[in-house]
């Protein structure tokens, strides 16, 4: 380590009780005030290159540390205190069993595609793989796993009585579909 910076080094350490007891004084907790200290010297470190060597450290730094604090109680203005949950507790929704029933659906009706189709539907839609990809796991040509997967689309969107891919967005439809217990 250079000297200056083992210097440096030693300043940061002797000043840490002092910045210590500055920011219990603002924060007025121990965690918090931990916390700023941390992000003190951590700013402090990093721009370790902008401090003027033989002008005052302990000056320098408890500048850092108030303007993070002054930083932090701004943010903190804009953010909204929730510490019971009561807020959070309004936005958020009760789980349905649509999802469930959706899923057991689509199972029944990958289960009545014919192999091909399902695994070429498979290896695109479920695992991600490119048709390319696709089409060498499955040992056949680009060209006919990309109709296998056309065709298993269209057998599904048919089967589950939806227009499109677009239809699987959670608002209900008007009519009830038939349930797919009656294709099967």
């Amino acid at each position: 380590m250079p000297p200056q910076t083992t210097a440096f080094t030693a300043g940061l350490i002797a000043a840490m009780p002092g910045l210590r007891r500055y920011a219990l004084s603002l924060c007025r907790t121990a965690d918090g005030a931990d916390d700023l200290v941390q992000e003190t010297l951590y700013k402090a470190w990093s721009q370790q290159a902008r401090f003027q060597v033989g002008s005052n450290l302990n000056a320098w730094l408890f500048t850092i540390l108030r303007n993070s604090f002054f930083n932090q109680t701004r943010k903190r203005k804009r953010e909204m205190q929730d510490a019971d949950g009561v807020y959070s507790a309004r936005l958020s929704t009760s789980p349905t069993h649509d999802a469930a029933l959706d899923l057991r659906d689509v199972c029944n009706a990958l289960a009545t595609l014919p192999a091909p189709q399902r695994e070429a539907l498979l290896l695109v839609g479920a695992l991600g793989h490119s048709y390319y990809e696709a089409a060498a796991l499955a040992g056949a040509e680009t060209g006919t796993i990309k109709s296998r997967v056309s065709r298993a689309r269209q057998q599904i969107l048919g089967m589950m009585q939806l227009l499109g891919p677009m239809d699987f967005a959670a608002t209900p439809p008007a009519t009830a579909p038939t349930p797919l217990c009656a294709y099967v």
